[in-house]
């Protein structure tokens, strides 16, 4: 039988061993007793969905490459065999004369190089913003997720709060069993004492089973946030009192928009919105390309002879295309792109109205589950106080069993009660924290 003291230090210290090999924990991966940071920084390192978004990076940066390797100088290559069955005729005067040989082949070496192309440029001008931009996702999304394991991982040690406060319940109601069924026998009381001691025993160990199956949920939820296999067990290890050490945050502090992970997305969305606004206003301007051939011509009517002889040509080129009249498309591309930064304007504005909403409403929650865990804590220790006075009275025969069991109610209430505000409490800061933008990985 475990006493309340024991229980009471396991609440404290939840340290249960990691049922896994030695060999899946490595620098990357769990430690025996994983706390809150090292399961963000496992779920970090591991969750799919935030694999997929450093996919999407590398994807991004070879779509960049892509684009700017139009700068450099394309070379090619190209070969042609023809033979003729019948030779094309001219008319010359009246004479009727045929043309070329029946065999021709050439080889062509080209080279274009861009000069001037807004393709290019824009490419060029683009390439820092659109990395940047991807690498902004992928910081928000491990933001969030950072913010669900933590969320989750609080919730998880108030499950197993919960089973342990049930746990030590069901260790008193067992106690008080075991002496309202010797009262009985004694002749002191009637079996209702000892009847409803067991309904009691019964409802309590009936909630225990729905708590620890619960617990067993949110830890298969944690284990599918931080990307953890389910053939891996693992419980969190946590102090309560650094719990109650991190409730406090500055409620004083002021908002910084920049901090904000959104607000640098979109201010990285706007200056490529800005330069695709560019990208349509250069389309007045022509696009400028250099070219130069090297082409080798065989030319021979036996085809065992037709390599024999080669007749080389080359020249080099400047092409410039000029744009005139295009229908009004390139005005209505610019008013378009106009309209967009426009509506990214709006973005930004909206943007900083949400946050000053997200982070006055988080500043409330948090004050008022503050208030509420204080006064629950108080709670708690009356409901200890009242229990143990009780129950002493009850062992003396001067309370009714009635008024033990409403004690004891009272007390698991108020325990529980305390520990779901406690939770409350940390959840809220982080949605404070998470509006301040102070949450950064």
């Amino acid at each position: 039988m475990r006493t309340p003291g024991c229980i009471f230090l396991i609440s404290i210290w939840i340290f249960i061993p990691v049922f896994v090999n030695a060999q899946n924990f490595n620098s990357d991966s769990l430690k025996e007793n994983p706390t809150l940071t090292s399961c963000i920084k496992y779920a970090i390192q591991h969750n799919p969905v935030l694999h997929n978004y450093r996919i999407n990076e590398s994807i991004t940066e070879s779509l960049v490459k892509e684009r700017l390797s139009d700068w450099y100088p394309q070379l090619s290559f190209s070969y042609n065999l023809q033979h003729n069955f019948q030779l094309p005729v001219s008319n010359v005067n009246g004479t009727i004369n045929h043309n070329g040989t029946f065999n021709t082949s050439n080889g062509q070496f080209g080279v274009t190089q861009n000069l001037f192309n807004r393709d290019v440029i824009f490419a060029g001008r683009t390439a820092s913003d659109v990395r940047k931009s991807s690498v902004q996702s992928t910081i928000n999304q491990s933001i969030n997720l950072a913010v669900q394991v933590s969320k989750t991982f609080y919730n998880l040690i108030l499950g197993y709060q919960q089973i342990n406060v049930i746990g030590e319940d069901i260790v008193r109601l067992k106690r008080n069993l075991q002496d309202a069924v010797y009262q009985y026998q004694a002749g002191i009381v009637d079996k209702t004492d000892y009847e409803r001691a067991t309904i009691s025993l019964n409802n309590a160990v009936a909630e225990q089973k729905s708590a620890e199956v619960n617990a067993k949920a949110t830890l298969a939820y944690l284990k599918e946030l931080m990307g953890l296999p389910d053939s891996l067990n693992f419980f969190p290890a946590y102090d309560t009192t650094q719990m109650l050490r991190e409730i406090d945050v500055d409620t004083l502090q002021g908002i910084n928009f920049q901090k904000r992970i959104e607000m640098q997305q979109l201010e990285t969305q706007r200056r490529l919105q800005l330069y695709n606004l560019r990208y349509y206003h250069w389309s007045y301007l022509p696009d400028v390309s250099a070219y130069g051939n090297y082409n080798l011509n065989f030319l021979n009517n036996q085809f065992s002879k037709l390599y024999s002889n080669t007749y080389p040509n080359s020249f080099l080129g400047l092409t410039l295309t000029v744009p005139i009249f295009q229908g009004g498309k390139r005005m209505q591309q610019i008013r378009q792109a106009q309209f967009e930064v426009e509506q990214i304007e709006n973005d930004i504005m909206n943007l900083k109205n949400s946050i000053i909403s997200q982070y006055q409403n988080a500043l409330a929650e948090y004050k008022s589950n503050l208030y509420n865990f204080l006064s629950l804590k108080e709670n708690m220790k009356l409901a200890k106080d009242v229990f143990n006075i009780i129950q002493l009275q009850y062992r003396a025969g001067v309370k009714a069993y009635l008024d033990l069991i409403t004690a004891e109610t009272d007390l698991r209430s108020a325990q529980i009660n305390y520990y779901n505000a406690l939770y409350q409490v940390l959840s809220s800061k982080i949605d404070i924290e998470q509006a301040l933008g102070n949450i950064q990985y």
